[in-house]
Parts: structure tokens; C-alpha cells; sequence
């Protein structure tokens, strides 16, 4: 007998789950939990094709295998059988960016392309920035798939560079066993300076490299529309500034005045940059700019006399685990207070929270309750979710809503 005949195939991988997760995975969820499989016929690898059956052994769905995860399979496709080669990855590419093909003209250069699991990609996001992109993983089980990924992106799309981006909680593992790095060039050249793409004709730099989520926060694109439209003649407060998106909007919007308040002075100098971008618009140009390095919980409470036309509280991620809801909507009520203080008559509140565990409905119930308790009458005009590019599919997806409020 030959040594070649003497080899072993290795069996696939195949996993029986409850009867709950078959329930909850026909109904289009994309993760199954380790607590779900009740059966499966070998120990797995990460970032293997596991084949989930169900109870009568029929084939119920596939996806990436993590060993390590809570989320031990991450579904790329359910239904009926399927097989996954070259032809599929590139089907499965193509149907993300159908999707966005009318979404944006030449004026916004910079958009999401690829939603992870609302795009069937789990764990995968995709970004554009002009001609760079940002390829950002939040599972390891990407990275023993990254050369076969990275050659279908660059041979559809053709960007001038991509910029690997890592998830905190998967570093580590990037880095010691596939010698991979947060900021790493995956593609082309690193850039020699932030990358300026275009946001509905305003000009805005992103740290593709360092920067948080892949550079900027493109899914608040919508509302900065609102706020544009909204900040004619008023004075504007940006709490939680980052790098002053809302700022920009509100001056091109005629605005006379933004105050951008972080307590981050890489953000506001980034906030400032990209003022200066948009000089050549006459209403940006003329529009005063006011900078506050603090604390902004710590400011709002302690700063009542300034007021202003417009407050917009954009604070990042405060309940990034189920254990910190309770702590969150307290944090969220304490902000929403304290801008209806800062608040002339008249006054516009927008407030934003982009924590998962926190729903929309709870959110809005209590900055609602937060206007009720201030003792003053404010009427809500417009509440809004993610935008079409960031749209979920299920219900951990859905992270980001924000209220608009007036003085009625």
C-alpha cells in the first residue's frame, strides 16, 4: 500500500445543535452559541467550515468554527446546501455591493461597504475611504481565510491601498499565530498623512491607521444631515466631540457658533483640522469655532450658566456589556438632564447612544422622562436608526438610535 493511500481525509466538520438554536437559526440569526451544539463529531479549528445539521439530519447551515468563542459558529449561509469555493465568495461579495451601488454619488466618498453579519459576512467589516479601504475583523476565524479574502477585494474594487483593522479582544491571537497586526498594510503603501474623503461634499480626514473603528464614524452620517439642517442662526454645543462631524455640518448649515467639547485633545485637534478643510465654504469659513478640553459629564454638571441653541450628546458606547445596561441608562438620563439645562428657549436636543444593549425604546422612554423632569415642555420631532449602509439585519445589529427634541 502506498503512503498516499495510507492518508486519512479529514471527516467534516459537523455539528447537531438544540432544538431552540434550529428554531432560532431558521429564523435567520447568525450565531450559534457553544451552549446550543449537542453534538459534534471532532474537536474543530478555527476558522473551519462547520456544517450545522438538525434533528433529522438534514443539512440546516455553515459557518466559520471558533474553538475559543462563546460564539462557536458564525453563520455565512442557511438552507440549502451550498458549495463554498471561489465562485461563491465572489457571489457573496457582489450582493453587499449591489446594495450600496445607488446609495451614494461622487460627492460621498466615504461609506461602508460591508456590514458583517447584515451582509452575510460575520465578524468582517469593510469600509471606503476614497481609494483606501479598511478592512476591520472582529473574529480570528477571518484570519485563516485573509489571503483568499484579500484577493477578492482587490481584484473587484482595485483600491489604491487596504488597511488591516483588529478588534481589541483579537490581537493578541493575530499577532502570535498569524503574525498580524492592528494598522497593518494588507495592500499598497501606508499613507503618508490621514486620508480626505468626501461626505456630501464636505471634506473630512480619517486615521485609517490608528484611528477609532476604521478612522471615523461614518455610520452618523444621517443625522449630521439633520443637524445641518437644523443649525441655521443657533449656537451649537458638540459634547463628545471626536473629530467635530457634527461641528462641520452645523457651520455649513449656517450656524454661528460650534463649541466642540472632548476631553480628548488628539480628538479636538482632529476636530479642528477638519474645519479647516471646509474654508472654502463662505458659511464654515465665518462660522466661530470654540474648543473645551474637559471631561463632558463632568462639564455639563458644572457649567449650567453657558447656553446654548443647540446641544447635541453623542457620547461613545456606555453599556459595551449586558452588565453595564443598569449603570448606561442611568449615565444616559444623567446627560439627557443636564443638556436640558444648558438649553435656551427654543432649544434643540439631539441625543445619540450607540450601545447595543440598550434599546431604542429604552433609550427614547428616557430622555423623554429626562425633558418631562427638567420642568420644561419639549415635543419630540424625529427619531432615527442606523443608516442604509449600517442597516441590521438582527437584533444585536441594531445599535445606534437617536431622539431629536424641541422646546415646544
Amino acid at each position: 500500500m502506498s503512503p498516499a493511500s495510507k492518508t486519512k481525509t479529514i471527516p467534516r466538520l459537523r455539528l447537531r445543535v438544540t432544538a431552540a438554536a434550529e428554531t432560532i437559526l431558521r429564523a435567520g440569526h447568525p450565531w450559534l452559541f457553544a451552549e446550543s451544539i449537542r453534538d459534534q463529531n471532532r474537536k474543530g479549528s478555527l476558522g473551519e467550515l462547520a456544517v450545522i445539521y438538525d434533528r433529522k439530519n438534514q443539512f440546516l447551515a455553515l459557518g466559520l468554527f471558533d474553538p475559543d468563542s462563546p460564539i462557536r459558529v458564525r453563520l455565512l449561509h442557511a438552507g440549502k446546501p451550498v458549495i463554498v469555493d471561489r465562485g461563491w465568495w465572489s457571489a457573496r461579495l457582489e450582493q453587499p455591493l449591489q446594495r450600496r451601488q445607488f446609495l451614494f454619488d461622487e460627492q460621498t466618498t466615504g461609506y461602508r461597504l460591508i456590514h458583517g453579519e447584515n451582509d452575510g459576512w460575520p465578524g468582517l467589516v469593510l469600509d471606503r475611504y476614497d481609494s483606501t479601504l479598511v478592512l476591520k475583523l472582529y473574529t480570528p476565524a477571518w484570519l485563516t481565510r485573509l489571503e483568499e479574502i484579500l484577493a477578492l477585494l482587490t481584484e473587484r474594487l482595485q483600491p489604491e491601498r487596504l488597511v488591516l483593522r483588529l478588534s481589541r479582544n483579537i490581537q493578541s491571537v493575530a499577532l502570535n499565530q498569524f503574525q498580524k497586526a492592528d494598522g497593518e498594510m494588507l495592500y499598497g503603501a501606508p499613507p503618508a498623512q490621514p486620508v480626505i474623503f468626501l461626505e456630501t461634499g464636505l471634506r473630512f480626514e480619517a486615521d485609517v491607521l490608528r484611528g477609532q473603528k476604521t478612522g471615523f464614524f461614518l455610520d452618523q452620517r444621517e443625522n449630521r444631515r439633520h443637524v445641518e439642517a437644523l443649525a441655521g442662526g443657533r449656537e451649537v454645543l458638540n459634547a463628545f466631540s471626536f473629530s467635530g462631524g457634527f461641528s462641520v455640518y452645523a457651520a455649513r448649515g449656517g450656524a454661528n457658533g460650534v463649541t466642540d467639547l472632548d476631553i480628548s485633545s488628539h480628538a479636538l485637534t482632529s476636530a479642528a483640522r477638519n474645519l479647516a478643510l471646509n474654508q472654502s465654504t463662505p458659511a464654515v469659513r465665518s462660522c466661530r469655532h470654540e474648543v473645551i478640553q474637559a471631561d463632558a459629564f463632568e462639564w455639563l454638571g458644572q457649567n449650567e450658566q453657558r447656553k446654548f441653541d443647540m446641544v447635541i450628546l453623542d457620547p461613545p458606547a456606555l453599556a459595551k456589556r449586558q452588565a453595564d445596561r443598569a449603570g448606561a441608562l442611568h449615565a444616559y438620563q444623567t446627560l439627557a438632564l443636564s443638556a436640558f439645562e444648558h438649553l435656551r428657549s427654543g432649544g434643540i436636543l439631539l441625543a445619540c447612544s450607540c450601545s447595543a444593549h440598550v434599546t431604542a425604546e429604552e433609550f427614547f422612554h428616557l430622555v423623554r422622562d429626562a425633558a418631562h423632569t427638567s420642568g420644561r415642555r419639549f415635543e419630540v420631532f424625529q427619531t432615527t436608526r442606523q443608516p442604509p449602509d449600517h442597516a441590521a439585519t438582527f437584533a444585536e445589529g441594531e445599535y445606534l438610535k437617536a431622539i431629536y427634541l424641541r422646546e415646544a
